[in-house]
């Protein structure tokens, strides 16, 4: 499989500004962009194997690009710990979307996005008036919604921040493996590379997380009644969505409840749901009929009417 390139985006904040990287599969000057974005802790690189795929079963020229937000894998870390927010998150991917659309114009453009990545897609697409090269055609909540379960936001908490020190990457993905058993059933081939990329070396050697343990400055501001409150305005954001979207969740998901997953098929885009038995909070597309399901979604259903508000 082709390896991706490794690209940077200056991105603006209060403290003089931060680099956000992205890694570009395919055709850099394709009109069709599919950006990947991922969770709270990881990094562009999870998508590896669903960016092979959807290369491999695109019927014409297409770009996947999966950053590394803010404070992940290749990225700068901010210097005011506060701004690893989803606003900051929002500003940062329309910078790499406007670089992007001036390197070579965007024509049609989906997002895929895994929980935090799912949000930052929301408000993007739920935002009026952002300066978007076009609009968001088709988006992928990956076990996400505008209503967060305070258990699971609990359960994130005991392990987010916890960046530890390995003897090596093997070590380091066993200790991954022991608080991502959520994810549902990987190989261990599968896990060990998902788990290359979520490690970087430390100078006095060994190993240790790829994120900035500072992430968990806001995270660890948030109360259940905050979170409460926050969900109004997700549902605004939700239900201003023109794009055509696809909720893929975890059956056994402790983060996005299926009465929210319902409810997300009836209001704003009327999304389309498919689950996926074994797994919980998230599915990672690495396996089969999960890549299937968003390939299917983006690629497959290219002649069929363009959405109202679709571009």
């Amino acid at each position: 499989m082709h390896q991706p390139t490794l690209n940077y985006v200056p991105c603006a904040d209060a403290s003089g500004g931060h680099r956000m990287a992205y890694w570009q599969w395919g055709d850099e000057k394709a009109g069709h962009v599919i950006v990947c974005a991922h969770g709270l802790s990881r990094q562009g690189r999870d998508f590896d194997v669903l960016a092979g795929a959807l290369l491999a079963q695109a019927q014409h020229p297409l770009r996947v690009v999966c950053p590394d937000v803010v404070g992940r894998g290749r990225s700068d870390w901010l210097k005011e710990p506060m701004g690893y927010q989803i606003p900051t998150y929002v500003g940062d991917m329309l910078a790499m979307l406007a670089q992007l659309h001036r390197a070579a114009p965007i024509g049609t453009l989906d997002w895929v996005g895994t929980s935090m990545g799912g949000l930052t897609g929301m408000g993007l697409c739920g935002t009026p008036k952002l300066p978007l090269p076009v609009p968001v055609r088709r988006l992928v909540l990956n076990d996400v919604g505008p209503a967060i379960e305070w258990q699971a936001l609990r359960r994130i908490g005991t392990y987010l921040g916890n960046t530890g020190s390995f003897d090596s990457v093997q070590r380091a993905a066993d200790a991954m493996w022991a608080i991502s058993a959520s994810f549902g059933p990987h190989t261990p081939e599968q896990w060990l590379a998902l788990s290359q990329a979520m490690v970087k070396p430390l100078p006095e050697g060994g190993f240790t997380l790829h994120y900035d343990p500072a992430i968990t400055v806001p995270f660890r501001t948030v109360t259940e009644e905050s979170a409460a409150q926050g969900q109004e305005a997700l549902w605004q954001l939700y239900d201003n969505i023109k794009a055509k979207t696809l909720i893929t969740r975890g059956a056994d998901s402790d983060l996005l409840s299926k009465d929210t997953a319902l409810a997300m098929t009836r209001r704003g885009p009327k999304a389309r749901l498919v689950e996926f038995e074994g797994v919980g909070h998230a599915p990672t597309f690495v396996t089969d009929n999960q890549v299937e399901a968003v390939a299917s979604f983006l690629l497959r259903e290219e002649n069929e009417k363009p959405d109202r508000g679709a571009s």
